[in-house]
């Protein structure tokens, strides 16, 4: 009885958490609405007495408004991508791996069976990489969530603003959505800026139509100035082919931690996340290459890297027959264009 009194509890408590988490996006749904109807109504149709002047600012409006939209939207609903099922251990691995209690047994059975993933970054200690609650090996970039209870391929980070874990799959879109929100707040407070200087002066008449307008510039302004600098950061780290986690915890490879063991250099940093046509990077269409589960590296002098050196278990046993040893190959089989 008190058992199910306390499993009704918790049930309840994650559906209240999941209803929560939905209140920022609603915040912002809001404030979208409002400046929708301010700028529209109140500015161009009731404000605005130039009929050209009331065209030209509707149709750039809801030209940058269709686009802001579409990727908000994109950046909610795109699911996050999770790892694919040969990094999860099969039901007779996971039953070996939870009965067996020494350490570092363990840790030789994940070794052997990432040796058949292309899985090339370890912890602080050297040891693979293993979600304990999803029981996987983690592929290169994939951290668990605990917002989203599950691993996330590339996962940046985990955003309330759009209730979802921002990753592999709408990274693209979450920095399309930032770029729009500023080109949106920028556009509406330069237009609106004239004729706030005209109602400050008490220079046209109205006192709703005031009110919008005065508001609607100081919410733009403070947005754009907000938006602008987590803008300003993400493309930081799309430049430097970084994961907002890994510019805060640098990720240590087979070699050791490398900070720059993604940065494949300007150009082809962006083209990691918004693909080589550049005819989509404005549009929030998938186009990011690879599958989320292997990415390119540097390349790294084998002479400088006392891991591999050091680690048998990663060296194949002669007696496979199974072509050169995964230390020899494996920067070669990973990157894609080394430097």
């Amino acid at each position: 009885m008190r058992r199910g009194w306390k499993m009704a509890l918790s049930g309840g408590l994650r559906c209240c958490r999941r209803v929560l988490s939905w209140v920022p996006v609603l915040v912002i749904v809001l404030v979208v609405l409002w400046s929708y109807y301010a700028y529209v109504f109140e500015l161009c149709l009731v404000t605005v007495l130039s009929p050209a002047e009331k065209v030209i600012y509707l149709i750039f409006y809801h030209a940058i408004f269709v686009f802001f939209t579409w990727t908000y939207w994109k950046s909610i609903f795109t699911l996050p991508q999770q790892p694919n099922q040969k990094f999860h251990l099969s039901y007779t691995d996971k039953e070996r791996y939870e009965n067996e209690e020494r350490p570092e047994v363990q840790k030789q059975m994940l070794v052997d069976m990432a040796k058949k993933l292309p899985v090339y970054t370890r912890t602080g200690s050297g040891a693979v990489r293993f979600c304990d609650r999803c029981h996987l090996i983690k592929p290169d970039r994939c951290h668990h969530c605990s917002v989203c209870a599950m691993c996330v391929l590339k996962m940046d980070h985990h955003c309330p603003w759009v209730n979802n874990c921002i990753g592999f799959s709408n990274y693209k879109f979450f920095l399309q959505f930032l770029a729009y929100s500023v080109l949106y707040c920028l556009y509406i407070a330069t237009t609106v800026f004239s004729y706030f200087i005209k109602y400050w002066r008490g220079e046209l008449p109205g006192v709703r139509s005031k009110f919008h307008v005065l508001f609607l510039l100081f919410v733009a302004c403070m947005f754009f100035v907000s938006l602008v600098i987590l803008f300003g950061y993400h493309c930081w780290l799309v430049s430097r082919n970084k994961t907002t986690l890994e510019a805060f915890c640098t990720p240590v490879f087979m070699s050791g931690p490398e900070k720059n063991g993604f940065n494949l250099g300007f150009v082809k940093n962006i083209q990691q996340v918004f693909g080589d046509n550049k005819k989509f990077w404005l549009i929030p269409i998938g186009s990011s290459p690879g599958d989320g589960h292997s990415f390119p590296m540097r390349s790294m002098n084998e002479s400088q890297n006392p891991l591999l050196a050091n680690e048998e278990p990663w060296e194949e046993n002669e007696d496979d027959n199974r072509g050169p040893s995964i230390s020899n190959e494996v920067y070669r089989v990973q990157c894609w264009k080394p430097f």
